[in-house]
């Protein structure tokens, strides 16, 4: 029996994975139990958790493995700083520090994360390796072609290849400081949102716009080719050798300086989104392609930062040449970490590899569970009021009848996600027919943006009657945009043809107004009975119910926070938000019913449980 441990940390997403045997048996992302959103440290939470789900310690690892090859990124960083001197100094020194005191050090830091009691091998793999090896393997087919695309790995910013029986061949790379991550993360710096946490808003935000700056960003900041690779005039960026990712020419460029965080957003702003939005799409579309021709595969596999750009990926689907793609439920860094560890063991090791006719990702449920014991005690500690169900029919019937009463409902069940989506682990649900829901449930329940949109979750035999995918397609790790049905979707009066800009909230869309976005898009999770089979039935109760196989699916959490892992957690957000429910695996409590439950406004939730 062989025991792999893959760790990522120091960068963006910290997680650690535990394979033994070729099988995941867990990941968890260090966020999750430290309450740092995004924590990029040392993720020992996390590998404590993998080694008690394991019922191991690191002692009995055979192999450890990293996400990436930090002497090389220094060399990148090095080179970077030299050939933009002296004007990167300001940058360099505050740079430098922690790269002298840690990430030079690694296998220290590993032999200290790891309480000195593993004394055998680390394997260092390339960031596009452990990317490609996140896509591939777990992935349902025996042989795929590979696209991993993010900000940057060591000199990598995009790469390409094959994926054949237990191994991965990358042939291509794009590099350094030509970035389709960092073209998109420039653009969420300039529009006011946080680089490495507001990309998604960004893509969110476009549908608002028009993308009237396209020609210009093709025109003037990059230099597209006809197989996707580009190269950017980095006179009009700053990330190589600033403390901002855009120059003032930048801003010349678009009209003015970037948008202040948590100032109005403006048509610029919303123009800019859809501007970079469409050519974004347009690299990945070229790309995929490309890589189609050269490869000649009809099946392809995507990981890295940018195939969380779920339209972009449904747009391949629909619109590119292949016939099934596989994306990485944990795309961005988290993920390599479980790709360190497979690869490790299909190609370092040499082990055979059999594909998984629905993937050997588990439903991306690699995270902790707790037991009825363990929640039952710590509700009464807390004084909680519930409710037992034992049997689950009568509860899912139970919660199913919650929701059509337009109650918002918070669902915890089974192991917590792996990957930035909540997909019926650590849920916030709603119903999708509600008019009223979409902006309840963001300003009062999420403490978030009002223009976000939310995600449906839909019965997989039912997916091709609400959304243009095919019959059964499956999407269960909502990673796919497609758009809402024409007879799903109601007509619109001369006014609302009108409205512009955030005023195209007022609009109802669809017989699913809540999860419909202003351009009839939709984010969509499939739900099958072999992946989810609890949350399945509760759809199934809900659709017979109500004869739609639609609910709104978000993530259990409020602006800020990571997802909830712990019931704990659950039950915090619970009390400090407007949620009606809380079902804590076969325990329903209701908010009307809790001793002193107190309403908190944002700022006192996250300054009390201290989250960022």
């Amino acid at each position: 029996m062989t025991t792999i441990l893959g760790i990522s940390a120091f960068y963006h997403d910290a997680a650690a994975a535990l394979v033994r045997d070729g099988q995941i048996v867990a990941a968890a992302q260090e966020e999750r139990f430290t309450r740092k959103k995004h924590d990029e440290r040392f993720p020992r939470h996390a590998i404590e958790y993998c080694f008690q789900e394991a019922g191991i310690g690191p002692e009995d690892l055979d192999y450890v493995g990293f996400y990436d090859k930090p002497f090389l990124k220094f060399e990148r960083l090095l080179e970077t700083y030299l050939a933009f001197a002296p004007s990167g100094f300001r940058s360099f020194l505050s740079a430098m520090p922690v790269w002298l005191k840690q990430k030079l050090h690694l296998r220290r830091e590993l032999n200290q994360g790891l309480r000195h009691a593993y004394r055998k091998q680390y394997v260092f793999t390339e960031h596009h390796e452990s990317h490609a090896a996140s896509a591939f393997f777990p992935s349902p087919f025996d042989e795929a072609a590979i696209l991993t695309m993010d900000g940057v790995g060591e000199w990598a910013t995009a790469s390409y290849g094959v994926g054949r029986g237990n191994r991965i061949t990358l042939t291509h790379e794009l590099h350094f400081p030509h970035s389709p991550g960092l073209l998109y993360s420039a653009f969420t710096y300039f529009c006011g949102f946080r680089v490495n946490s507001g990309e998604y808003k960004l893509m969110g935000l476009a549908p608002y716009g028009e993308p009237k700056y396209a020609d210009l960003i093709l025109d003037k900041l990059i230099d597209l080719k006809p197989d996707g690779s580009f190269r950017m005039d980095m006179s009009y960026f700053n990330y190589c050798q600033g403390l901002t990712m855009t120059s003032r020419r930048f801003e010349r460029l678009f009209g003015g300086p970037p948008r202040r965080p948590e100032t109005p957003l403006t048509q610029r702003e919303m123009d800019l989104a859809a501007s970079v939005q469409a050519v974004t799409e347009e690299i990945v579309l070229r790309t995929a392609r490309h890589v189609h021709e050269q490869t000649g595969l009809t099946q392809l596999c995507l990981a890295g930062g940018v195939a969380l750009n779920c339209v972009a990926n449904g747009r391949i689907l629909r619109e590119g040449p292949y016939t099934d793609l596989w994306i990485q439920p944990a795309a961005g860094d988290a993920g390599g970490a479980l790709g360190a560890a497979l690869f490790i063991w299909h190609q370092l090791l040499g082990q055979p590899r059999e594909a998984n006719r629905l993937d050997s990702q588990q439903g991306s449920l690699l995270g902790p569970r707790f037991s009825a014991a363990e929640i039952r005690r710590f509700l009464d500690a807390q004084g909680a009021r519930y409710r037992r169900f034992d049997d689950e029919d009568q509860l899912c019937d139970y919660v199913a009848q919650l929701i059509a009463s337009e109650k918002v409902v918070g669902w915890l069940h089974g192991r917590m996600e792996f990957g930035p989506r909540a997909l019926g682990g650590r849920s916030i649900l709603g119903d999708a027919r509600s008019t009223r829901m979409q902006s309840v449930m963001n300003l009062k329940i999420k403490f978030r943006e009002s223009f976000r949109p939310f995600a449906p979750s839909v019965l997989e035999e039912r997916v091709n009657e609400f959304f243009e995918m095919r019959a059964h397609q499956p999407s269960p790790y909502m990673l796919l945009v497609a758009p809402v049905q024409g007879d799903k979707r109601l007509p619109l009066s001369a006014p609302d043809l009108q409205r512009a800009g955030i005023d195209k909230l007022r609009i109802q869309r669809s017989v699913v107004p809540a999860i419909t976005h202003v351009d009839y898009s939709a984010r969509v999770q499939t739900v099958d009975r072999d992946r989810h089979p609890r949350y399945w039935r509760l759809l199934k109760q809900f659709e017979a119910r109500t004869g739609s196989p639609v609910i709104i699916n978000t993530s259990f959490n409020v602006r800020g926070e990571p997802i909830v892992c712990s019931p704990e957690h659950a039950y915090r957000c619970f009390l400090a938000t407007n949620m009606d429910a809380l079902v804590l695996e076969d325990f329903v409590l209701l908010k009307d019913q809790q001793p002193g439950a107190k309403q908190y406004a944002i700022d006192e939730y996250l300054a009390q449980f201290q989250l960022d």
